[in-house]
């Protein structure tokens, strides 16, 4: 693969990360400071713990996506590594739709109180797409781990 390609992929990364950053250091405070006036306290911290603690996997499934990339410039993309990296990209993924179903009292909550029931299928949305990516992180690491075994099959009977 080109160089190019990688490249753009990396700052696709990049910036798909920072406007994430800017939401937990600028945003979610700000939200909290608004939503204790519309709610009890311990319901809109719980919601920002939530939030933060989504962030986590995210931003760790963002670093995993680049080191794959890095393994794709070095030409070591069918190795172990990558494998691994593509789990780590899985487990993020199937936490952060764990932490949004954990979440969804919570929409629920805001949703009656609010009067608008689209947020729960926002709070469904973000769920649902984390579990897509989990899963077409797990079909590409079992396609992987594939591909490295028919080719270090291959490599013993040369």
């Amino acid at each position: 693969m080109e160089r190019g390609t990688t490249l753009f992929l990396k700052l696709t990364l990049i910036v798909i990360a920072l406007p994430a950053l800017a939401l937990c250091v600028y945003g979610l405070p700000v939200i909290a400071t608004d939503s204790s006036d519309n709610y009890p306290a311990y319901w809109a911290y719980l919601l920002i713990a939530l939030r933060y603690a989504t962030a986590i996997p995210y931003f760790i499934a963002l670093y995993q996506s680049y080191k794959l990339l890095s393994y794709i410039d070095k030409n070591v993309a069918f190795s172990e590594l990558s494998v691994k990296a593509l789990n780590n990209i899985k487990y993020c993924a199937f936490t952060f739709s764990f932490l949004y179903i954990i979440a969804l009292p919570l929409f629920y909550y805001i949703a009656e109180n609010d009067d608008a029931p689209g947020v729960i299928i926002i709070g469904l949305a973000f769920a649902f797409a984390a579990f897509v990516v989990a899963v077409f992180a797990a079909v590409l690491q079992r396609l992987l781990k594939n591909a490295i075994d028919i080719k270090s099959e291959n490599d013993l009977t040369v």
